[in-house]
């Protein structure tokens, strides 16, 4: 089964789509409630809740790469973009969305 962003985290979907608008990133935010979660990082880290929309690479996204830096009220959170894409949603100090992911991707 396919887990999507919006449905498995629906309040953190809509602070992602709404930072990014704040920002300018209309565009991007739109992508936000397709977003298909592939994987969560497995760094070990306890406060790592990063997540994946696109399969990680192997060595490094390329050169269409870019951050996007978001200012969450709490925690940490950038985006990487390939393409006009959101490839990864690095999120960091958000336990909540932890331990959800621990439990989707184990």
């Amino acid at each position: 089964m396919k887990s999507i962003l919006a449905t498995e985290f629906p309040e953190f979907a809509e602070e992602l789509a709404r930072l990014l608008r704040h920002i300018g990133e209309g565009e991007l935010a739109e992508t936000v409630p397709r977003l298909p979660i592939v994987e969560r990082c497995r760094c070990g880290d306890d406060f790592c809740a990063t997540l994946y929309t696109a399969p990680p690479p192997a060595d490094t996204w390329g050169r269409s790469h870019r951050n996007v830096a978001l200012d969450p009220e709490r925690g940490i959170l950038v985006l990487d973009v390939l393409d006009q894409q959101i490839v990864c949603i690095e999120a960091l100090f958000r336990d909540e969305i932890r331990e959800h992911l621990l439990k989707l991707f184990p």
